[in-house]
């Protein structure tokens, strides 16, 4: 079920909390997808089911407490972010998700991006091909699918919420409960990352 087709929070809530067993495989159908990838983006691949899981043990039981002062996907959302933090601190990975935010390293321009997030100069691949072509391309897709990975974790979900999933800033900075300017610095930074990735498979391919 699309988050579109769901009741609203003031009809859904509390059928959740009389254990409605539709209430809630309607919140599963619609959210369970961008759990997933909210967790694989931050704590990858091998643990992403688990912690969506651990997720809905913890929605489940705080469930009862929420203050709705967020909607309640956003709320669902944060838990799943948090969960994912937990268990990447857990799993002892070598980059801690505070760190993104004090990464050193030079910001990208805001100029170098169009109002809708898309690069105002595209890289210079784009030039001879289109991006059509270019995502059907399996080295490049491979290239990028790589640079996503060693992005710092904050930066990766950030770029794969906001320029894959289509999410807007301003749930992406309720979810993370980060500023709206840290959230721009990261996605700036993601996104010069990438597109140096992409510059690289170019010069390459001469």
């Amino acid at each position: 079920m699309s988050h579109r087709n769901l009741p609203s929070d003031d009809e859904l809530i509390p059928k959740l909390l009389e254990n409605d067993e539709t209430a809630y495989r309607q919140v599963v159908s619609a959210y369970h997808g961008m759990m997933i990838y909210i967790a694989r983006s931050i704590a990858g691949d091998a643990i992403a089911d688990e912690v969506a899981q651990e997720a809905w043990v913890a929605v489940l039981k705080a469930l009862p407490n929420f203050e709705r002062r967020s909607s309640l996907k956003t709320w669902i959302m944060r838990i799943v972010c948090n969960t994912a933090k937990s268990r990447l601190r857990h799993e002892s990975r070598t980059v801690s998700i505070e760190d993104s935010l004090n990464e050193s390293g030079d910001m990208i321009s805001p100029t170098r991006f169009d109002e809708r997030g898309h690069w105002s100069s595209p890289p210079s691949i784009w030039h001879a091909e289109t991006p059509d072509s270019l995502l059907a391309s399996t080295e490049l897709q491979t290239c990028i699918d790589r640079a996503l990975k060693e992005l710092p974790p904050l930066q990766r979900t950030i770029v794969s919420l906001r320029d894959i999933q289509g999410m807007d800033m301003e749930l992406i900075c309720k979810i993370f409960e980060v500023s709206e300017s840290n959230a721009r610095v990261l996605l700036h930074r993601a996104r010069s990352r990438l597109r140096e990735a992409i510059d690289k498979y170019q010069r390459n391919q001469d």
